[in-house]
């Protein structure tokens, strides 16, 4: 951990409104890339992450016990094999996406079986799904294409079978169009209002004794959970971030340094937990810290596709007693403070509300003051 402060230090020195963070390897604003394909593990080559659910699908929100990462593929070593629970059910696999306003797509995939359906919600121009009724034991592609509304920022993306039809499969799906802009690094939020922004990881430790400070001084804080920990105690979480300000963002799934994975392993880790936020809290996010405060120009297009505007690192850190300003001397304006959710954490509050107040700044939530 030492080295990584040093690094990190390093790399803060001199600005107080820097925009790229620590690891920075490029642009925090490239140009929007050319058409690729976004969907997330396409030809469903991604071994399950860790810490995921048990029979997750990396990047595919499916009934719990119906899909399952077949060895029959079209291409590559594994395709998707659904197997409807009763014939009450479709079978469906879904993802969501994110999008450019007043932009054309074009959706395939790979199929087999009956009546496979395969199509986009939410593109503000919704069209029917392609479909089959039979692929006769064959691969059979299906292709669609929607044109998204001057608002739409993100679709669902869908595979589904029809009642009573039994066991599907698919393979190889794209989603053909221009790419969102890439998310944006900061490692401190760009503002001359006199406020500092509480933020805390991971979540394995949820001590009462923090529960109890963030309560009773009403303490906008940013939570940065892993989805593991953030479905053993989804209510808990819910609690810590109660206060005005306060909100619940991502931070992977796996918890892995992700510069050493590829761009689609990337894009895997993040819309993963964001599913795992918004399905435990209701609530889409916007902001995604990356594990180690490591990131790379990968990172950035990643975390756009599963619609993050912003990677946010830090300035300084406080956790475990430590008391680090990564650029220095006191807190400034628009500071980040990195936190844990550890056995230390009402300690740790405290120790930065000290600080904080020593420099003449309050906690704001960081969610208010992003775009």
């Amino acid at each position: 951990m030492s080295g990584l402060l040093h690094r990190l230090a390093a790399c803060a020195a001199g600005t107080a409104l820097a925009v790229a963070g620590p690891f920075a390897s490029g642009a925090a604003h490239a140009d929007t890339p050319d058409a690729a394909n976004l969907a997330t593990n396409p030809g469903f080559e991604i071994p399950a992450l860790p810490l995921d659910d048990w029979g997750a699908i990396p990047g595919w929100q499916c009934t719990v016990g119906e899909a399952a990462l077949g060895s029959t593929a079209r291409s590559g070593t594994s395709a998707l094999a659904v197997t409807p629970a009763g014939d009450d059910s479709t079978g469906r696999c879904e993802q969501i996406l994110a999008v450019r306003p007043g932009t054309t797509y074009t959706v395939s995939a790979w199929v087999r079986g009956a009546y496979v359906f395969l199509g986009a919600e939410g593109t503000g121009h919704d069209v029917a799904p392609a479909w089959t009724p039979d692929t006769g034991g064959a691969w059979q592609q299906l292709t669609t294409s929607f044109t998204t509304g001057a608002a739409t920022t993100a679709v669902r993306l869908y595979l589904h079978s029809w009642y009573g039809q039994g066991a599907y499969a698919a393979d190889d799906v794209r989603v053909d169009g221009p790419a969102p802009a890439p998310a944006r690094a900061l490692w401190n939020v760009p503002t001359t209002d006199p406020v500092v922004f509480v933020t805390v990881d991971d979540g394995w430790q949820r001590t009462p004794e923090a529960a109890a400070l963030l309560a009773d001084r009403k303490l906008p804080v940013t939570a940065f959970p892993l989805p593991m920990p953030l479905g053993f105690d989804p209510d808990w979480f819910r609690q810590v971030t109660a206060a005005p300000g306060s909100s619940i963002q991502t931070h992977s799934v796996s918890h892995r340094d992700l510069t050493t994975l590829s761009a689609e392993e990337q894009q895997a880790e993040i819309c993963g937990s964001r599913d795992a936020v918004l399905r435990r809290t209701g609530t889409t996010p916007k902001i995604f810290r990356p594990p180690y405060l490591a990131w790379n120009a990968d990172t950035l297009q990643a975390a756009a596709n599963c619609g993050m505007t912003t990677v946010m690192t830090a300035t300084a850190d406080f956790s475990w007693g430590a008391s680090n300003v990564y650029h220095g001397g006191p807190l400034r304006p628009g500071d980040v403070v990195l936190l844990h959710f550890t056995d230390t954490l009402a300690t740790d509050l405290a120790r930065v509300l000290a600080a904080a107040d020593a420099a003449g700044l309050r906690p704001a939530g960081l969610a208010d003051y992003l775009p």
